[in-house]
């Protein structure tokens, strides 16, 4: 019997595989989505994870900046999203009775927290000046993600425009380490760290680091939404993938989960299974590019390095912990990113640790609660408690492979979080029906044997400048690769990573045309 034959196969149907399934299928075309796993959204899920405790977590990704307007708009999906006012909450390494809270709904108040933090009025105007400059380069830059690739040249020339007194801070960040970028604009150490946690998310770097992996990965934290806000998607990320998965099955796509891809050959389209054989005319891979490359007998290009370098810690409580800061309230301090021990000198200590194999003793992590923006992850029963969402940086998958690793780096991180709480956060965390502490704990490699994200990494690969790099990739869509019939459409494309589905858009864009 001859292999069934589609217009597009895509493998894997995480968001941004779905995406593209979504915009393909709309165009009348007929579409099959490939998933190993027995469920869709890969790591935009929720999941129930304490016995008798209906709590929707958001289990991997959790918080969402990257989804243009555009694709839900295109695509017809209702995903709401809320606006924290509160961007965060930093307690002083050195006196947690102290803190500096942003509130964009209050710059007096945010004024004052910088003041009684640092005791200077000049720390906020650099902030202020900082960010102004980060706001111009978000607006600028963000709409272009859903264009062919610019030249740098080119991306110079949109972000500068006609003011040169923006060129020497563009210039500063996509040339020179971003530790020198915030040396320019930070005296303080503290306030300098709460900058830098944008270029570290997943990302294992020093801050001086001259691959400036951390610069790129900074850049991408900060022209979500052309603003750079971190917006709390209601009902959980399950609800993201859930709203593309709709879209995708309307729309036509065929979606197949549990299914084992054996191998590809991009020169006829052919796709091996385990259960037989398909082939299409156009080939998307929504996994990583190392993950297809073991598909392929003539792999692409990519680099070896992939490790992610996070820890990941799910929490439900009974109640919010009691703060050191009695001028600041739990629900305004956990409902933006809470920074633990993330001064510009413990993030470097930290990474140092890491690099020798070793956990920082003090890891750097922050945490959000998603329920004082969205309650409705919460069952009825569990009215009053709360969710929180730990991120732990600066720690690669080698610091856990020993054994009682894993124990060690969780015990390590929530002291780390309990040296700036009033109180241990043991005292408030829920336990489930067979009295169990509700603590789930995901670590790169649980990300990668789970996900198949290469050494737990949550991009996929280091993530890449959202320009052209080279005169032959100006004027592409950032998807392509040496196989004319294969594309990327995860986060391993360029201008790929986080929850944005821009991937799966532009490579839908590249066949589509427009």
């Amino acid at each position: 019997m001859p292999a069934a034959h589609y217009d597009d196969i895509i493998i894997g149907a995480g968001h941004n595989g779905l995406t593209a399934a979504a915009y393909l299928a709309d165009a009348g075309r007929s579409v099959l989505v490939l998933e190993k796993a027995d469920h869709v959204g890969g790591a935009t899920v929720s999941a129930m994870p304490f016995a008798g405790r209906p709590a929707q977590l958001s289990r991997y990704s959790y918080l969402v900046s990257l989804l243009p307007q555009q694709i839900m708009a295109d695509l017809g999906v209702d995903i709401r999203l809320i606006r924290r006012r509160h961007a965060s909450y930093t307690p002083l390494p050195t006196d947690p009775s102290i803190g500096v809270l942003v509130d964009h709904g209050d710059l007096t108040a945010t004024a004052g927290s910088f003041h009684r933090a640092t005791g200077s009025d000049t720390v906020f105007t650099a902030w202020q000046s900082f960010y102004t400059r980060v706001g111009t380069i978000a607006a600028r830059i963000f709409p272009t993600m859903l264009e062919p690739l610019r030249s740098g040249a080119e991306m110079h020339d949109l972000v500068i425009g006609t003011d040169s007194s923006e060129a020497e801070f563009w210039e500063t960040l996509t040339t020179e380490p971003l530790g020198t970028l915030l040396e320019q604009y930070f005296d303080d150490d503290v306030v300098r760290g709460i900058a830098a946690t944008d270029g570290l998310i997943g990302t294992f770097a020093d801050l001086d680091d001259p691959s400036m992996r951390q610069n790129i990965c900074f850049l991408y934290h900060v022209i979500g939404g052309g603003t750079g806000d971190w917006d709390v998607p209601v009902g959980g990320m399950g609800a993201v993938s859930g709203a593309l998965y709709q879209a995708a099955a309307a729309a036509g796509a065929e979606i197949r989960t549990g299914v084992q891809v054996l191998g590809v050959d991009p020169t006829d389209g052919t796709v091996e299974l385990s259960d037989g054989r398909v082939s299409a005319s156009m080939l998307y891979a929504a996994c990583a590019p190392s993950v297809v490359n073991e598909l392929l007998d003539d792999p692409i290009p990519t680099e070896s390095e992939t490790r992610g370098a996070q820890l990941k810690i799910n929490l439900l409580l009974d109640r919010l912990p009691r703060l050191r800061d009695g001028s600041v309230s739990p629900d305004a301090a956990f409902s933006g990113t809470f920074h633990i021990n993330e001064s510009a000198t413990q993030l470097r200590t930290a990474f140092r640790q890491a690099e020798r194999g070793q956990m920082p003793d003090l890891p750097p992590c922050e945490i959000y609660c998603h329920t004082l923006s969205d309650a409705s992850i919460l069952g009825p029963e569990l009215a009053g408690h709360h969710t929180l969402t730990l991120f732990g940086l600066h720690t690669p998958p080698e610091v856990f492979d020993s054994p009682g690793a894993v124990e060690h780096a969780v015990g390590a991180t929530l002291a780390s979080l309990n040296s700036v709480l009033a109180e241990p956060i043991q005292n408030v965390i829920a336990h489930d029906v067979e009295g169990r502490p509700c603590v789930e704990v995901k670590t790169p490699q649980d990300l990668e044997d789970t996900l198949g994200l290469p050494g737990g990494n949550i991009f996929h690969r280091s993530l890449q400048w959202p320009w052209a790099e080279s005169d032959t990739e100006v004027g592409t869509w950032g998807v392509e690769t040496p196989h004319p019939r294969l594309l990327l459409c995860g986060a391993g494309a360029r201008r790929g990573g986080g929850v944005s589905g821009i991937p799966g858009r532009n490579a839908a864009r590249k066949v589509l045309g427009g």
